[in-house]
């Protein structure tokens, strides 16, 4: 019941603490094992999940009250909540003045193909690369084209990918290596 409750009230946290209209932030238990038999009230109870955010210090905000609540609502009921948050991944973020120096190379590359992704809330590892020097995260499209209205996640057994791209992608590479060291040769 414990547990439950700590589930339920995470959930205000998004919907009663956080201006969602400036940053979109997630909260979601998507672990809960407890018990071990039908007809025995569980000791304990493991919750694990995941916090998603684009902006910093609200991911911090959010961890914060993630701890606060926990603890809060197993001692109210004379337990102990054992809180282990880990920061995760940062935001991926592109730094805008290798950006817009590169937008041009990527336009030579693939014509009339590039775009500003929308914001998606999943983690890369690039993000730390990006934290210490300048970087651009760069998607390219291999979802065959009949299928992009429906497309599986490239992290489901279902993705399909079109190795077409392929070829456009190590160009856009290689060619944004060669335009940035040429524009930076001392």
């Amino acid at each position: 019941m414990i547990g439950s409750e700590i589930v339920g009230a995470l959930q205000t946290i998004v919907s009663r603490t956080q201006d969602i209209t400036k940053e979109p932030v997630v909260v979601t238990v998507g672990q809960f094992e407890s018990g071990v038999r039908n007809n025995i009230i569980p000791d304990s109870a493991r919750l694990v999940g995941t916090i998603r955010s684009f902006d910093d210090a609200m991911r911090t905000d959010v961890h914060a009250r993630v701890k606060k609540i926990a603890e809060g609502i197993a001692a109210s009921h004379g337990a102990q909540a054992e809180v282990r948050l880990e920061l995760g991944y940062p935001v991926t973020s592109n730094d805008p003045a290798l950006t817009e120096a590169m937008r041009p190379t990527l336009e030579r590359v693939a014509p009339g193909m590039v775009i500003e992704a929308r914001k998606v809330t999943g983690a890369e590892d690039f993000s730390f690369y990006a934290r210490k020097v300048p970087g651009l995260f760069v998607f390219l499209g291999v979802t065959p084209e009949a299928e992009c209205a429906n497309a599986d996640s490239n992290h489901s057994p279902r993705f399909k990918i079109d190795e077409s791209a392929l070829p456009t992608g190590a160009r856009a590479m290689a060619q944004m290596a060669a335009d940035w060291l040429f524009a930076n040769a001392g």
